[in-house]
C-alpha cells in the first residue's frame, strides 16, 4: 500500500514540476483551456440569475400586476362563505400549494364599482355578480405539475372554475429549457477543444520523454507506471483550466455586477448578479479534471505505443 501510494505521489510530484518547467506554455495552454471553458460556465451562471430574478418576481404577490405564474379559482355564486373557509383550510395544507390569497367577492365588487367605465353597469345589476376567489401560487412551476394542480383543484365541492395561463408558464418553461440546451451544446463543443488541447500538449510531452520512456521499458517498467505520471499531467493541466475559467467569470461577475444592479433600478427591478454557485463550481472542476484526463488517455492510446518511439 506504501509503494502503491509513494508511486502515485511521485507521478502526481513529476506532472507539477513538467507543468512549472515551461511557465510561458502552461500559462498559454491553461489561459486557452480557461478562456474555453468560461464560455459554458459563464452561459451556467447568466441562466442561473436570471431563473433567480424571474422566481424574485413570481414572489412579489403584493403588486397586482404581478407576472408570476399563479392559478385562478373561481367559487360557485351560490357558494356559502362556510366552503370558501373549508377551501381556504384545503389550500393551506395541501404540498402543492406555496400560498393562496383569498378575494371575496365584495372586495372584487367594490374594486369594479371603483371604474367610472363600469360603475353604471354594475349599479343596474340586481345582485353582485362576482363570485369568491382565489389566487393560488403553485411550489411547482413547471407546466405539468400546474396543469396537474388546475385539474385537482376543479374537482373540489363549490369550485365553479380554475383558471390557468398554461400558455404563459409553458413558454417560460421553453425558454429555460432552451437556455440549459444552448449551455450543454456550448460545454460539449468547448470541451471538445480542451481535449484537443491536453491531447496535443501529452503529445509533445510523451516525444520530448521518448528516451526515457524506452529506457524504462528496457528495465521492466510497466505500462501502468509510464502512463501515470502522464495521466496525472492532464488531469492537473484540466483542474488549473478549470480554476481559471471560475477565476474569468468570477471577475466578470464583479465587473458586471454594479452597472446591471442600475439598469435593473431604472426599470424598478432589483437585480444582483451573482457568481457560480458551489454546486457548479464543483461541477466546473470535475468535468475540466476529468476532460483533461481523457485527453490524456487519448495521447498516450494514439502515441505511447507509436512505433516511432
Amino acid at each position: 500500500m506504501n509503494a502503491w501510494l509513494t508511486q502515485h505521489l511521485q507521478a502526481l510530484h513529476w506532472a507539477w514540476q513538467r507543468l512549472a518547467a515551461t511557465p510561458m506554455n502552461s500559462l498559454l495552454s491553461l489561459l486557452a483551456i480557461g478562456i474555453a471553458l468560461a464560455l459554458p460556465a459563464g452561459g451556467q451562471m447568466l441562466l442561473d440569475n436570471s431563473l433567480q430574478f424571474v422566481r424574485a418576481t413570481f414572489s412579489n404577490n403584493d403588486s397586482a400586476t404581478s407576472t408570476a405564474p399563479q392559478i385562478s379559482l373561481f367559487m360557485r355564486l351560490t357558494a356559502e362563505r362556510s366552503a370558501a373557509e373549508a377551501i381556504t383550510q384545503r389550500l393551506q395544507k395541501h404540498p402543492a400549494v406555496k400560498s393562496a390569497h383569498f378575494v371575496s367577492r365584495e372586495d372584487t365588487l367594490k374594486r369594479m364599482q371603483a371604474d367610472p367605465g363600469l360603475r353604471e353597469i354594475i349599479a343596474s345589476l340586481p345582485d353582485n355578480p362576482y363570485p369568491d376567489a382565489f389566487i393560488i401560487n403553485p411550489q411547482d412551476d413547471r407546466p405539468d405539475a400546474m396543469e396537474a394542480l388546475r385539474s385537482e383543484l376543479a374537482t373540489w365541492p363549490q369550485v365553479e372554475h380554475v383558471q390557468l395561463d398554461a400558455a404563459w408558464v409553458r413558454r417560460l418553461d421553453a425558454m429555460l429549457r432552451l437556455g440549459r440546451l444552448a449551455v450543454a451544446l456550448l460545454t460539449g463543443l468547448l470541451g471538445a477543444g480542451l481535449i484537443a488541447i491536453t491531447f496535443t500538449t501529452l503529445r509533445l510531452q510523451i516525444l520530448a520523454r521518448r528516451s526515457e520512456i524506452e529506457g524504462c521499458r528496457l528495465l521492466g517498467a510497466t505500462d501502468a507506471y509510464i502512463r501515470r505520471p502522464f495521466y496525472y499531467f492532464g488531469f492537473l493541466q484540466g483542474l488549473a483550466g478549470g480554476i481559471v475559467a471560475w477565476l474569468i467569470v468570477f471577475l466578470i461577475t464583479q465587473l458586471l455586477r454594479g452597472p446591471i444592479a442600475e439598469l435593473a433600478q431604472l426599470y424598478d427591478a432589483t437585480l444582483i448578479l451573482h457568481p457560480l454557485t458551489s454546486r457548479d463550481t464543483l461541477l466546473l472542476l470535475a468535468i475540466s479534471s476529468m476532460l483533461g484526463w481523457f485527453g490524456a488517455a487519448l495521447s498516450l492510446r494514439r502515441y505511447l505505443h507509436d512505433d516511432s518511439l
